[in-house]
């Protein structure tokens, strides 16, 4: 594809749930472009739709009506076991509880979503490696969650994200449950993640620090996206 065209393009999307006769429109004809290997915050009130548009954007739940596509893939248009073969290949997930299996060592956690492709015992372990390694846990491998920090965990959890090489990766709160020192080590290596490897990062946060350190800042409003700022150097320099 065009390395102009935006990697992520949503158009006119509405997304509604029902509570009982009662529809509630979280997300109303929202537009976006997110580019390659950019990365973006979104911020706004609980409520304003943010992981709701994260979700959509990630394959985990479908739109009411509108347009996905991501890179050339009308995701919108999926079924939900196509929506799962294609999540397995083209996401990668980064969550604010880090979601490890706590019986598993790091390794066997980040070797996960490696078990629903068809590679090889040796090819798994080559991509597990590749990851530890760059998230800078090599030496801690063979540790289970529970021998591990907050923000070690999350760095596992951000090598699971990574293993697949996905193009996209979501982080909904991934610093929220962190100290300050921990936060900063995995924003700066989110940022790596999109600087060397070319990962475009889309990032669910209410920490105003966590937001600057993105290239682009959205706000969500009652499901409308209502300003858009790039980040401040001086935020982004003191976060």
């Amino acid at each position: 594809m065009p390395p102009e065209q935006p990697l992520v393009q949503v158009r006119n999307l509405y997304k509604s749930f029902s509570r009982g006769s009662e529809t509630i429109d979280v997300l109303q004809d929202l537009n976006l472009d997110v580019g390659h290997a950019e990365f973006l915050a979104l911020m706004g009130p609980s409520g304003s739709g943010k992981t709701t548009l994260l979700n959509l954007i990630a394959g985990l739940d479908q739109p009411t009506s509108g347009t996905i596509i991501v890179g050339d893939q009308v995701i919108s248009e999926m079924s939900e076991s196509e929506l799962a073969r294609w999540r397995t290949r083209h996401v990668g997930f980064v969550f604010q509880f880090y979601y490890l299996l706590p019986v598993l060592t790091a390794y066997e956690n980040v070797e996960l979503p490696l078990l629903l492709l068809p590679l090889s015992r040796q090819q798994r372990r080559k991509q597990v490696e590749t990851a530890l390694d760059l998230v800078g846990l090599s030496n801690r491998m063979h540790h289970r969650p529970g021998q591990l920090s907050g923000g070690q965990q999350q760095r596992v959890g951000i090598a699971r994200a990574i293993v697949t090489d996905p193009e996209l990766i979501v982080a909904d709160e991934p610093t929220g449950d962190l100290d300050t020192r921990s936060a900063h080590e995995i924003l700066t290596l989110l940022e790596t993640l999109r600087a060397q490897l070319g990962k475009t990062i889309i990032m669910v946060t209410h920490d105003p620090k966590a937001a600057a350190r993105a290239q682009r800042v959205l706000h969500l409003e009652k499901g409308q996206l209502v300003l858009d700022t790039a980040a401040s150097p001086l935020l982004t320099a003191e976060a």
